[in-house]
Parts: C-alpha cells; structure tokens; sequence
C-alpha cells in the first residue's frame, strides 16, 4: 500500500488508522509512506502497489490530479482511495478516476473499511484473472 501526502502528519495518522491489518479477512499491509508526486509516479509505475492513498490536499501536487495522471499514464494502476475535505468533493473525485474517497477528518473505522473493500475488490480480481488464466492454459 501507498500512502502520499506532503505532510508527514497525514500519512502518520492514516497508517495509524489502518495498522499492519485493516481487517481480519486480508492478509498484513505494508505501507510505503510517500511524500512526492514522482515518487509516486516511479513506484506505480514498477507496479506491486495494491492500494494507493492520496492525499486531495497535498502540495504542490495535489491527489486528485496525481490520481488522473495516473490512470491516463499507467496501463493497470491500482485502486486509489483520496482524502477529500469534504463529501461534495465526490464529484472531483469521479473526475480523477478515483475508486473510492474517505472524508476529513478521518474516522478510522471508516478508513479502514473503505481500504478493505477496496483491497478485496483488488483481490478478487486476481482471483478471478488467474483462474482465467489457468483454465485457458489448461485447455491448451
């Protein structure tokens, strides 16, 4: 998991929010804390990232335009989950091609469940993917 945000106080208090297991049913994260849009870009783009957070707020590169370079930049990038202000910033987030946003301040409870749906969406889809994947190879 990815966590990006220029300041170092709201990436601490996100991984905080989310532990080494943000629920039972999923396996331990590791979070790589991120203070810089290239940065970021440069991890994605290596891949191996199953989740990423930005941070709507952050500067000079705010997470909602860093989420929409991403998608158009990045063939398969992996989920994003922002940090909005406030929930009428939903429609921005669409904008950006985010997965899904947590509101200000940041309830953990809340953090922590939209990351694990969205970490089980990701989930599934490898799931699925790689039956596809040996069905076809085993019908060969």
């Amino acid at each position: 998991m990815l966590v990006y945000s220029s300041n170092s106080q709201s990436r601490r208090q996100v991984i905080d929010a989310l532990g080494e297991r943000p629920t039972r049913d999923l396996p331990p994260v590791q979070v790589l804390e991120v203070a810089t849009a290239q940065v970021v870009r440069d991890e994605l783009a290596a891949g191996g990232i199953d989740l990423a957070i930005f941070d709507a707020e952050a500067s000079p590169h705010g997470g909602m335009g860093l989420s929409r370079q991403i998608h158009d930049e990045i063939a398969s990038p992996p989920p994003i989950l922002l940090l909005v202000s406030r929930e009428q910033d939903r429609w921005l987030a669409d904008w950006s091609e985010a997965d899904a946003i947590v509101v200000r301040p940041v309830d953990p409870f809340a953090l922590a469940r939209t990351a694990s749906e969205t970490l089980r969406s990701r989930y599934e889809l490898y799931d699925r993917l790689s039956r596809l994947a040996s069905t076809a190879w085993s019908d060969n």
